[in-house]
């Protein structure tokens, strides 16, 4: 598919000018970097070399560690040339296919913290027959599930830009490439990509956000009626940390998607107003 535009590189502003700033953030998020990876990848092969780890908790927890490594890998190593390079820019083509695989991930990971949560719904609440619910065709089916839909949710949003003209202004004002930037960044109609993108979150995420939530009122629930004390702590020990982890992904989601200018003043101005493109860019 060919995308026309007279834009052939966008401008990343990044987080800070000044270079100093500039190196101290490299360093910082270098060292990020390096022990998501490398806690990541440990994780990944205790499970794999444990064969007491061999069960469907760790199975998904060892697939998510591969998609924070992915979304990772994909975001960072860029933003790292970015902060030592004179100029910040990035291709057409390659903005596309960042964004695309930051949808991938993004999409996948909170699947398959949804398929986390059902886990652990199966193990607590229904725990006499979890043995044959969670068997290994069925985590096998449930990983292939969750990246499908991120497949999905990074095909339906992506390839409606390839539709887009870019005649300028170019910069971006963040350090990776979210769609919501690129759509404000575009010269012509934006409302289908707008519709697209707005569908997805409310049919995807609070979609899958929503059967995390119907699985952790159960657990909870479950737990409750427990008689002893003991045995509810041990049965909150083992979701604890799940619920963190998803509490704080869809806490910064909201602050990041739903309480950003770009998407209060574009993409909700685009469905509601109807509006198409700035009046103060035309297309060459």
């Amino acid at each position: 598919m060919e995308i026309q535009t007279t834009v052939n590189e966008f401008i990343i502003l990044g987080l800070s000018s000044d270079q100093h700033i500039q190196i101290l953030l490299f360093c910082v998020f270098l060292v990020i970097y390096l022990i998501i990876l490398v806690g990541n990848a440990v994780i990944m092969l205790v499970i794999r070399a444990d064969s007491h780890l061999q069960t469907p908790m760790y199975f998904f927890l060892s697939h998510l560690s591969f998609i924070d490594i992915f979304y990772f890998s994909v975001t960072v190593p860029k933003m790292l040339v970015n902060f030592l390079a004179t100029h910040k820019t990035i291709s057409v083509n390659a903005c596309f296919t960042q964004m695309f695989f930051i949808l991938l991930s993004g999409g996948s990971e909170v699947s398959m913290l949804s398929v986390k949560a059902y886990d652990r719904y199966a193990a607590i609440c229904n725990a006499l027959h979890y043995a044959g619910t969670m068997n290994k065709r069925v985590c096998r089916q449930l990983v292939c599930l969750s990246w499908t839909i991120g497949l999905i949710d990074s095909l339906v949003n992506t390839v409606p830009v390839f539709k887009l003209h870019f005649c300028g202004p170019s910069e971006i004002r963040h350090f990776t490439h979210q769609l919501p930037l690129l759509l404000a960044l575009s010269c012509t109609e934006t409302l289908a990509s707008t519709i697209v993108l707005l569908s997805s979150v409310l049919i995807i995420g609070f979609g899958i956000f929503f059967l995390t939530l119907v699985s952790y009122i159960n657990i909870i629930s479950t737990i409750l009626r427990i008689s002893s004390a003991e045995g509810r702590r041990k049965a909150f020990s083992t979701c604890s940390s799940h619920l963190i982890v998803v509490a704080l992904l869809y806490v910064t989601a909201f602050a990041q998607y739903m309480n950003s200018s770009y998407v209060s003043s574009f993409v909700l101005d685009q469905v509601f107003l109807g509006g198409g493109f700035p009046q103060s860019r035309t297309v060459s």
